[in-house]
């Protein structure tokens, strides 16, 4: 399969998991054997990079709609914060609808706390930048989310997303649980998420496709993460992947670019 595995994922501080999803880390010494695969991912993220020649880069990233296929790099270090559903606006200056597709200077968006963050994380090496967090970003974000909203919106999130127990829920369901229309649920997705509920869902099953290939037949893989059947998983994967499952499985993907900061479709 693909390189998407070589992220190392050290433990979240819990004075940090009210904002961050998760953190990540990730470096290279020798260019990976294999095409690098940012999988799609509705989430936003603020990303730490450190380059062969010494450049730091401090990048906002939005969410991703469809999956990209790079060449490796040589000597390049990351450290990837994954932010929680409803942070971006409040850290960043701009709803994560704002952010879809795009790579972006953290220190060009207009939050003020983008701002301190991106002079505090551009001191550091990507190992680093953990423990400084944990100082810092309480401090930055105690009083700027709104509790309720945010509590709402990662209902809606964990309610369509795939468990291992369960398929996810549709989205009508989730509406109707949380006791909103599925427009308001909408509007929450968009600014807190950066996609629709519809999106979202396809997002996480298309994902939890690539991370449980091989642990089932196609077919039974399908029924668990909520497709029809094994047709309605091939072209959502398709769709999101650029190949169909079995040929990503066996590395027959489509063309790898240089990775690049900037817009993306």
């Amino acid at each position: 399969m693909p390189n998407t595995t070589a992220w190392q994922a050290p433990s979240t501080p819990e004075v940090l998991r009210p904002w961050l999803a998760g953190v990540r880390t990730v470096s290279f010494t020798e260019p990976p054997a294999e095409a690098f695969v940012h999988l799609p991912d509705a989430v936003t993220k603020v990303v730490l990079r450190v380059t062969a020649d010494g450049r730091r880069d401090v990048l906002a990233v939005g969410p991703r709609v469809r999956a990209s296929y790079h060449q490796g790099k040589t000597r390049i270090s990351c450290a990837e914060l994954r932010l929680a559903p409803g942070t971006a606006r409040p850290l960043l200056g701009v709803p994560a609808a704002g952010l879809v597709g795009r790579v972006v200077p953290l220190d060009e968006l207009p939050g003020a706390a983008a701002h301190r963050l991106a002079r505090e994380l551009l001191r550091l090496d990507p190992g680093e930048a953990l423990p400084r967090l944990a100082e810092i970003l309480p401090g930055l974000m105690s009083n700027a989310v709104d509790p309720a909203r945010t509590a709402l919106l990662r209902a809606g999130v964990a309610a369509l997303s795939v468990r291992l127990d369960r398929a996810p829920a549709q989205v009508r369901e989730v509406a109707r649980e949380l006791a909103v229309s599925e427009r308001q649920l909408r509007n929450l997705f968009t600014e807190g998420v950066g996609v629709s509920p519809k999106h979202y869902a396809r997002i996480d099953r298309v994902r939890t496709v690539v991370t449980r290939a091989g642990s089932a037949r196609w077919s039974e893989l399908a029924a668990s993460t909520g497709y029809f059947d094994q047709s309605h998983m091939t072209s959502d994967f398709r769709a999101l992947m650029g190949v169909p499952p079995r040929s990503y499985v066996t590395g027959r993907l489509p063309a790898v670019t240089p990775c690049q900061v900037g817009p993306r479709a």
